[in-house]
């Protein structure tokens, strides 16, 4: 048996290898991750199935019970014949057959219905907000993922350059123009920048197994390298009162929560008919030896007595309308305020990336180009190169945050309104 999941594991193994190299991996660009999601999430394809189940159970409760059928059997032992006893209806006294159908009145089959339709619209959007939780899981991983390989490539910049200074610190102290010790800073320098290489390859490879999750692959499966990011709407775009007014219609969260009122109160006013009976029609042939020798037609209804009990459920449809509804406003209250959150710290990211590209970056660049120049002079020592440096490769990583925060906000506002901006 553990030979055969060997064998299994190994096919699987070689069949997915032969599958990557024929085509390019995924990973360039987030839309192709967003439809690999959309086709290959096995969470969304639950609430999908759930979906069209949901739909599935409309139809069969507005239909009409099914009808009962009874036989009656009477004068069984012939004793008014003076014959044996018998079971079959063509040997007894008489054979009633009844048919009947329970036919509920007021509105009864339409409320239900309707109960059924929105709970099928609850599910829907439910799978709706699943979807938009889901493609905001797979750009912000996009996101992180570029963040981490975007960092490990500006590390590997810095290291060469490092090196670079390593040698012009090994040749000034080859001419007796600096002491050793700026030498061993720069050696220092690169070790501690190795380091950081290290982590930040084991980041890029999580972020890389996060991404492959969501997209049902093995985390090990290949990726492309990160393209670009997507671009940011325009400021226009990011008014809160347009939003919020696109929220209230298309926020999966709240759609749901309208369906749930929707049903609840279907359900409320349902529970209130149940105080008035159904109706039972039945029509009984009744066979007498080998023919039909009456008729009868037969009314009956149900006599709802228990009037205490029909209250407490009429109490308990009404108490959970009111917390639909309740539920309703306070899933209100969140999305508003995290569109108003995310909101803001898109513009904070925007903002922070444009200062260090045009102000902070430019200047930590000249910086090290002049203290690179003071250093060969003579005029300034290796700390202040070394200080220049780092304040290059501190402008260039929070640029990339900034970038990848505001991904991460786009991705957030996106999932709020159910839809791209």
């Amino acid at each position: 048996m553990k030979t055969r999941h060997l064998m299994a594991g190994a096919l699987c193994a070689l069949l997915w290898s032969g599958q990557a190299a024929s085509q390019a991996p995924p990973g360039a660009r987030v839309e192709e991750l967003l439809e690999l999601a959309r086709r290959q999430n096995p969470e969304l394809a639950a609430m999908g199935f759930e979906a069209e189940a949901a739909q599935a159970r409309v139809q069969p409760a507005g239909a009409l019970p099914d009808p009962m059928g009874r036989l009656e059997l009477r004068d069984v032992g012939n004793q008014m014949s003076g014959g044996d006893f018998n079971l079959l209806p063509a040997r007894v006294g008489s054979a009633k057959y009844t048919v009947a159908q329970t036919i509920p009145l007021w509105g009864k089959r339409d409320l239900k219905r309707e109960v059924a339709e929105a709970d099928a619209a609850q599910a829907q959007a439910r799978r709706s907000g699943t979807w938009a939780e889901l493609a905001a899981k797979v750009k912000a991983a996009f996101a992180q993922y570029y963040l981490t390989g975007h960092s490990r490539r500006l590390t590997e910049e810095l290291l060469r350059l490092g090196g670079s200074l390593e040698q012009l610190a090994q040749a000034r102290y080859a001419d007796g123009l600096v002491p050793q010790q700026d030498v061993v800073r720069a050696q220092v320098e690169k070790t501690a920048l190795r380091s950081e290489l290290l982590m930040q390859e084991t980041e890029h490879h999580h972020a890389a197994a996060r991404l492959n999750a969501l997209l049902r692959r093995p985390p090990v499966a290949p990726l492309a390298e990160p393209q670009a990011l997507r671009p940011l709407p325009a400021p226009a775009k990011l008014d809160y009162v347009a939003l919020e007014a696109r929220l209230l219609v298309a926020n999966p969260q709240l759609a749901a929560q309208e369906a749930q009122i929707a049903a609840a109160e279907k359900n409320r006013e349902l529970v209130t008919k149940n105080r008035y009976p159904d109706l039972t029609v039945g029509v009984s042939p009744i066979q007498t030896r080998n023919r039909v020798t009456e008729w009868e037609l037969m009314f009956e209804v149900n006599i709802p007595l228990q009037q205490e009990s029909r209250r407490s459920q009429e109490r308990e449809a009404a108490a959970m309308a009111s917390a639909a509804r309740s539920r309703k406003d306070a899933a209100l209250n969140q999305v508003s305020a995290e569109l108003a959150e995310n909101l803001s710290a898109l513009d904070s990211a925007r903002r922070l990336e444009a200062l260090v590209a045009t102000a902070l970056l430019p200047q930590a660049e000249l910086a090290f180009k002049a203290a690179l120049a003071g250093y060969e002079t003579g005029k300034l020592d290796f700390a202040t190169l070394l200080d220049a440096q780092r304040q290059i490769r501190k402008a260039r990583l929070d640029r990339l945050k900034a970038q990848a925060e505001a991904q991460f906000r786009l991705a957030d506002i996106e999932r709020l309104l159910g839809e791209e901006l």
